[in-house]
This record gives C-alpha cells, structure tokens and sequence, in this order.
C-alpha cells in the first residue's frame, strides 16, 4: 500500500484554524496568533494615517495601495510572508488582482514588533525582503514606541540618525508628517528608561540581506 502523500506547506498554512496566520520563511511554515490590542492599534492607525493621503490622494499625492495583511507570494505557494501593512505603487501594480495571493512585489512593508514574533520580524522576513527586492521596510515597536524606517540601498553598510520627536515624515512616505503618539496604547516600556518618540532611518544595502553592518 502506498504511503498518503503529504500536504504542501501551503497546503498545510490554508488549513490553519480561524485565528492563526501562517506563513512560509526559508521553508518553514510560522504561525502567530492575532495580535494583541497595542499591536492592532498600533497597526489600524498607522493604516489610517496612510490610507487618505496615500491610498485615496486626499490631503496628499496619492498614487499608492495600502492593505492591511496582504499575503505575498514571493515564490507562488513556496516563499509566503504576510505583513501588518504593505504598499505598492500603482505604476507597477495599477489594480491588485481577484486572487488572494500577492505576486507583485511590494514597494513598501510594515512589521509592528511584538515579544513573540520581533527576532522572526528581524532576523527572518526582513532579510527576505530585500532580497526579494522590497525598497522600503518600517519596523514599529508599540511597547517601545519606536519606529525604524528602512530603505534598501545597492551601496555597502547603511547609516542611522535618531530623531526624538513627536512628528515623523520617514520615506517613502515623507510628504505627510505622522504623529507616533497615536500609535501608542500603552506607556513605553525598556528598562526604566522613559523613551518618547524615536526615529531610525537606516539605509539598507547589503545589511537588509543579512550581512553585518560595519566592522
């Protein structure tokens, strides 16, 4: 009697239960819960912020989708990464498609950090996308009240800047100011230290694909 062939990874992610999200990293399947309400806030109006100016054009340029946990297909069915919010351009993407599955590369994606998911955040999806090719990656922590912006660059090493302020124009959304405040639901938290509103702007080349930065 021949053995049952087993499910596909994807096979396995579409058969996750309400609640679960699964994705596919290096050829492992991850799943997380749903988020948490400092996470969900954080996420929904960071959306909201984006979506009028960038989505819609009204009181901004305009020329952007904006959607909430897209599921990307870098590798149909094979390399599947759903962030909290990504971003494309409409010159390259001019309407999104039926289908579910996200096949164009984004321009732009965001993780909002939490205990649980931030070193895959960090150390699995954002290497994957630079070198799917992603220009622009936010990092929002919500109980550090940070937000590192990131931008891939073909040159060596990146740079960083800190920005304590409350009011942030970061790239590729740079026309329209964004107040971090609103993002936060909780006091920050980080060893005692009372850190407000930080900004990181890095410059990601090589580092975005996981090669060390500096010396």
């Amino acid at each position: 009697m021949q053995p049952e062939p087993q499910p596909t990874f994807y096979e396995s992610l579409e058969a996750l239960p309400e609640g679960l999200t699964g994705e596919i990293l290096n050829g492992q399947l991850h799943t997380q819960p749903q988020p948490s309400g400092a996470h969900a806030v954080a996420s929904s109006t960071l959306g909201g912020e984006l979506f009028g100016p960038f989505h819609k054009g009204r009181g901004g340029p305009g020329g952007w989708w904006i959607l909430d946990e897209p599921e990307l297909h870098f590798v149909r069915d094979i390399e599947v990464a759903v962030p909290d919010l990504a971003g494309w351009r409409r010159e390259r993407m001019p309407v999104p498609l039926e289908d579910h599955r996200f096949e164009v590369v984004p321009d732009w994606v965001c993780e909002i950090l939490s205990p649980s998911t931030g070193s895959k955040d960090r150390e699995i999806k954002l290497p994957l996308y630079g070198h799917y090719g992603v220009s622009y990656a936010w990092l929002i922590d919500p109980l550090e009240h940070t937000l590192e912006a990131l931008r891939r660059d073909p040159g060596p090493g990146f740079g960083s800047a800190v920005s304590p302020v409350p009011k942030v124009a970061a790239p590729p959304f740079e026309a329209v100011s964004i107040d971090l405040q609103d993002l936060w639901l909780l006091p920050p938290t980080g060893h005692g230290i009372v850190r407000r509103f930080i900004l990181f702007y890095m410059f990601m080349g090589n580092a975005l694909r996981g090669v060390p930065n500096g010396p």
